[in-house]
């Protein structure tokens, strides 16, 4: 496979979210080969689920004539054995609306549904009392563009969430053959427009909590799930409502943002454990986004900072690591395969020292492994 997208791709988001971003996406071409994510790294198989699910409480906030809020959810599990057939990637609309959007040419419209994914559709879960983690993509993206973080969670004993937040990405498939579009772009310059999307994830991953742990879940096995151990990662947007969620939701225990502003300040103490992991320059201190400097000084609970040396804004994301299966990275560019190891590394060491009690000394210092992974005090 030759180059699929390219760095300067995730324009929208950066035009959203005020994240640096240069360059328009040039025509590419494709030898036709299908990409591929990396295998996870955990003992378990991983099983793949997806679930609609209906909020009848609450109209949708981007589309006036829909009174209610429907969302898709991808679950990811530990499963017992390699049974049924791969999960998709995402849909083929979903992958013909991302490449537009994103401007991506020379491509077959649907290669992204083709990627090669490591999770089985609807094999049987293994374990009892596994915890929880929600995961919550960037603005115009689809929940499928964390793939991989998701099934190394799985693969070592998690259950994961993903959100697909309706109206804020490029394509949502929906039962019936329907398709939701991103009706929040139209507004994505308005003022309030961050606060209003945070909030509104928010509320998106309280009612998800409600359908996985509640007593009458959405899920057949969730009876898995521990829901005394919840956490949340989110990339861009969705990095930027995990603390307001965490604030307005109790259940969530700790959170973790990759590279999103904070749109909505939080009060002048914050004491539940949180990761803040950033693009290189972007996010250092002093850096272009000061909302990290202000928050940062608000944490008083375990907290840590890290940027990624070479990273820009997709580092956070499977787009790196899909370009560059044969096509290396610019020079002084974090390899897309390395910023997948270690953001999965990070992320696991923070999810299994809060929510597992696990000691992770990853967790205290720079380590010559990861030299890449830059901390900040």
């Amino acid at each position: 496979m030759r180059t699929l997208l390219t760095k300067g791709a995730i324009v929208t988001v950066a035009a959203v979210l005020s994240i640096a971003a240069t360059g328009a996406a040039p025509a590419v071409s494709s030898s036709g080969d299908v990409p591929a994510l990396p295998k996870p790294t955990g003992p378990h198989v991983v099983g793949m689920t997806v679930l609609h699910l209906v909020d009848d409480t609450r109209p949708d906030p981007w589309v006036a004539k829909v009174g209610k809020r429907e969302l898709m959810v991808s679950l990811w599990y530990p499963a017992k054995a390699p049974t049924g057939r791969r999960a998709l990637y995402m849909t083929p609309v979903e992958s013909e609306l991302l490449l537009k959007g994103q401007q991506i040419t020379g491509v077959p419209l649907d290669m992204l549904s083709r990627t090669r994914t490591n999770a089985f559709v609807d094999a049987e879960p293994h374990g009892r009392g596994l915890p929880l983690v929600v995961l919550s993509p960037g603005f115009t993206m689809p929940r499928g563009w964390l793939t991989s973080l998701s099934e190394e969670l799985a693969s070592k004993g998690y259950v994961v969430a993903a959100v697909d937040h309706t109206y804020e990405s490029y394509g949502t498939s929906l039962p019936g053959g329907r398709t939701a579009t991103c009706a929040a772009c139209d507004s994505a310059r308005s003022p309030g427009f961050g606060a209003k999307a945070t909030k509104g994830r928010a509320a998106d991953v309280s009612f998800v909590l409600d359908r996985l742990t509640g007593s009458s879940p959405a899920w057949k096995s969730a009876k898995v799930i521990d829901p005394a151990r919840i956490g949340m990662v989110g990339y861009s947007m969705g990095g930027s409502s995990a603390q307001w969620t965490m604030l307005n939701d109790s259940r969530v225990r700790a959170g973790v943002n990759m590279d999103g502003p904070f749109f909505v300040p939080i009060p002048k103490k914050f004491s539940r454990p949180f990761l803040m992991m950033g693009a290189e320059k972007v996010r250092e201190p002093g850096g272009q986004d000061t909302s990290w400097d202000r928050d940062w000084r608000r944490m008083t609970g375990w907290k840590r900072w890290l940027t990624l040396a070479g990273s820009d804004h997709g580092s956070f994301t499977d787009f790196p690591m899909l370009t560059e299966q044969d096509t290396p990275a610019s020079a002084g560019a974090l390899p897309g395969a390395r910023g997948v190891e270690i953001i999965r590394k990070y992320t696991s060491a923070f999810l299994d020292q809060h929510l597992r009690q696990r000691r992770q000394p990853l967790l205290d210092g720079p380590s010559p492994r990861y030299p890449e992974a830059v901390f900040h005090h």
